[in-house]
């Protein structure tokens, strides 16, 4: 029985359905947050809510990670580098995650150490890769996360720093083997990091391409995650 016959590629029925299941997401996140709104203001700031409106933010990461990996398997994953101003950038992915910050007690800071305003990047793609590592990070921090940019040889970095426990030492030892097989104890697969490092590796100037690294410490102390892009 050849490919035709066994009818569609079994990871085109994937992500058709990972399609559907964002657009569900989609609805049920509106739904929520129109319901949200009716409800008296002493309902409002829960613990329970806090958790849903992170959960929410972590399944639609993992869709479009999902959705973005399987463009980049047959080669649909266009890529726009542009100028960006680099401020309204970090402010643009705190202000999605300012709910959860809220409801999670988490002060999220950052601080620009370049004289160069802009960044040329595809604005789209690294800011699926930034609201991953803060959705993580936020989930692993105590109260405080660092949002840093600057500039390091002819490479931008754009880095995550949280004040939590900081990464497992397994993950450290291979951080260059991002699929590492699911962590019992975190439930961790080391997709995200392994999206986040082909997203940098689009970005490409002069021979050299994006990459990502992670670490313990920082100016927080706990992970670390930096993204280079050239």
């Amino acid at each position: 029985m050849n490919r035709d016959e066994l009818g569609l590629d079994f990871s085109t029925v994937i992500a058709s359905t990972v399609h559907d299941m964002k657009n569900s997401l989609s609805a049920l996140i509106q739904a929520h947050d129109q319901w949200l709104a009716r409800l008296p203001e002493a309902l409002h700031g829960g613990s329970e809510q806090g958790v849903m409106e992170h959960e929410f933010r972590h399944l639609n990461g993992m869709l479009v990670q999902l959705l973005g990996l399987y463009k980049l398997g047959i080669n649909q994953l266009p890529i726009c580098p542009d100028y960006h101003e680099l401020d309204d950038f970090i402010e643009a992915q705190l202000a999605a995650q300012q709910e959860v910050l809220r409801h999670r007690d988490i002060l999220a800071t950052w601080r620009i150490d370049t004289d160069n305003p802009l960044g040329f990047f595809d604005r789209e793609l690294v800011a699926s890769v930034v609201a991953n590592v803060l959705t993580n990070a936020i989930r692993h921090a105590g109260h405080a996360l660092l949002i840093g940019i600057e500039e390091q040889g002819e490479q931008l970095v754009i880095s995550v720093n949280d004040d939590g426990p900081g990464y497992p030492e397994r993950m450290l030892e291979r951080q260059q083997d991002y699929l590492q097989g699911i962590d019992s104890r975190t439930g961790s697969t080391g997709l995200g990091l392994y999206f986040a490092a082909r997203i940098a590796a689009l970005h490409e100037r002069n021979g050299v391409r994006g990459r990502i690294e992670i670490a313990n410490g920082g100016a927080l102390g706990g992970g670390l995650f930096r993204l280079y892009l050239p």
